[in-house]
């Protein structure tokens, strides 16, 4: 029973602090972990334009509360 406790406990101790990956993503030098994050904030600001494509969530409303009738400027009326 102890044995099991202390393999369980080395595991543990060994798992715990590799919860994330064991390479890190980005470089340890800032200018090009800047550069990694600024490229991996634009990917994912293209992915939510992409997203907003797919659904057509970027149309525009058909509900809107003014008459909108395709023409170049307000109706008037000839004399």
């Amino acid at each position: 029973m102890k044995r099991t406790w202390w393999i369980f406990l080395v595991v543990a101790a060994l798992c715990l602090p590799n919860t994330g990956c064991l390479l890190n993503q980005y470089s340890s030098d800032p200018m090009v972990r800047m550069e990694q994050l600024l490229i991996d904030s634009e990917n994912l600001r293209h992915f939510h334009d992409e997203c907003r494509r797919f659904w057509m969530n970027d149309q525009p409303s058909h509900m809107t509360p003014y008459r909108t009738h395709g023409g170049v400027g307000p109706a008037s009326s000839s004399p």
